[in-house]
């Protein structure tokens, strides 16, 4: 399994980059004329905690001034594991700089994070990216925002106008996408298979197998509102499905390899072991055959199951030979022509911080994540309706999608857009009944 943003709050003596604060005077002043980099955290849930801690991880003069949850109880307990996270890996405390004036609670609050920041860390469910990226590009700020980036073609689309203007105003924008940034597959794996070593890419097999993820009961005295926003994981209008949330890391390899995104998808899924009151109206598995437009198929498998043999995974068929896992390739003979050591790779989460605040405080424009992220997210969404519907979905007509899942209100006292049934259960999509469109 990749390693979790939790697990890299644990002490590590290897961070990639050093820890020191760099003694080059940055290329471009902030705050003050100064060379500090302020940074403001917007979700502040386990990713925007490690995010967080790998932004004033790396060898820049950066500074965390400003903090932004739903819930004042996640933003202290973020709080108090980025101190001690500075602690434990012997870093500046004085990198942690956010006042309490400077921690904002509930839905607005982001707005003000991102007048307070240089570089703006996105991390709240995925149904907020899309404006929280659009604000904090309109603001001028540097993004690192994390995956998936919206959980509707509306949103989808909103990104990809977003990520226009931040070219335009060469700005950086890194997507946690992390593979990019991980030797395994920048190491020589990626660039050989799309230089043809194993010939044409005639199949793509791609898997986020596992046991599933955290639930969160509800509490007495919740709103509905409250309850969904605690347990967001579960509800469409704020994650997208799991094939949306975390198969996205391999439906990207897929599309990354292929330098394209496919064209249609069909395929089925339903809810076997985690259908209960708790698991709202997501599926626990989806299975989809992509198609490209050379052809070329996509077998798609991701499952939250308990019990089961688990796999996240990538691998390819070619006419001439095969890349049966990441940082392995194989000739048709058996010949191995790579075989990719990772055991001292670099921690890619970590990387992805140390380039992209490298190059703000250069004042370089490098990073321009954001359209492939949206068409990469979008790769997922048409697969859950796929699975949602029993259609096959072309991805022009997916993309056009009206279909907004959004709520009219965002207010802990306002109704979401979906409601339990009187048994206290959610409504569930039904293949050939539920509308995707």
């Amino acid at each position: 399994m990749p390693q979790s943003r939790r697990s890299f709050l644990k002490k590590t003596t290897a961070l990639a980059g050093g820890l020191a604060i760099s003694s080059q005077i940055a290329a471009k002043a902030y705050a003050g004329g100064t060379d500090v980099i302020r940074v403001g955290l917007i979700g502040c849930g386990g990713r925007g905690t490690g995010a967080a801690a790998q932004a004033l991880s790396t060898t820049q003069n950066v500074r965390l001034v400003a903090m932004s949850d739903a819930f004042r109880d996640r933003l202290d307990e973020s709080y108090r594991s980025i101190q001690g996270h500075l602690a434990d890996n012997d870093l500046d405390a004085g990198r942690l700089a956010v006042s309490e004036e400077h921690k904002f609670v509930g839905f607005e609050g982001y707005r003000k994070v991102i007048e307070l920041s240089d570089v703006v860390l996105i991390a709240t469910p995925p149904g907020f990216r899309p404006a929280h990226f659009e604000a904090a590009v309109n603001a001028g700020k540097h993004v690192f925002m994390e995956k998936p980036l919206a959980v509707d073609a509306p949103g989808v689309r909103r990104v990809l106008q977003a990520a226009e203007a931040a070219k335009a105003k060469k700005l950086n924008v890194v997507v946690g996408l992390q593979r990019h940034y991980e030797k395994l597959y920048t190491g020589g794996w990626v660039d050989m298979l799309q230089n043809g070593v194993i010939g044409d890419i005639t199949a793509s097999y791609v898997y986020w197998n596992s046991g599933g993820v955290w639930v969160r009961p509800r509490q007495a005295g919740q709103t509905e509102m409250e309850y969904q926003m605690r347990n967001w994981y579960y509800f469409n209008w704020l994650c997208g499905d799991h094939i949306n949330e975390q198969h996205i890391h391999n439906l990207d390899v897929g599309n990354w390899v292929k330098q394209a995104y496919p064209v249609t998808a069909s395929g089925y899924g339903g809810r076997h072991t985690r259908n209960g009151k708790e698991h709202g109206e997501i599926f626990d598995h989806h299975f989809v055959e992509y198609t490209y437009a050379d052809g070329s198929k996509m077998i798609s498998q991701c499952r939250h199951w308990n019990g089961c043999a688990d796999k996240v995974s990538e691998g390819f068929q070619g006419t001439n030979g095969s890349a049966p896992q990441p940082g392995k390739i194989m000739a048709k003979s058996g010949y191995v022509l790579l075989d990719h050591n990772s055991r001292k790779d670099p921690n890619p989460y970590q990387v992805e911080h140390d380039v992209l605040f490298e190059a703000v405080a250069k004042g370089d424009y490098k990073f321009a994540d954001a359209e492939n992220g949206a068409k990469s997210t979008m790769t997922a969404i048409m697969g859950r309706m796929a699975t949602y519907s029993g259609q096959v979905i072309n991805w022009d007509e997916a993309m056009a999608s009206s279909l907004d899942l959004s709520p009219k209100q965002l207010d802990f006292n306002a109704e979401p857009p979906i409601l339990p049934l009187p048994s206290g259960f959610y409504p569930v999509p039904v293949p050939g009944e539920t509308k995707v469109f």
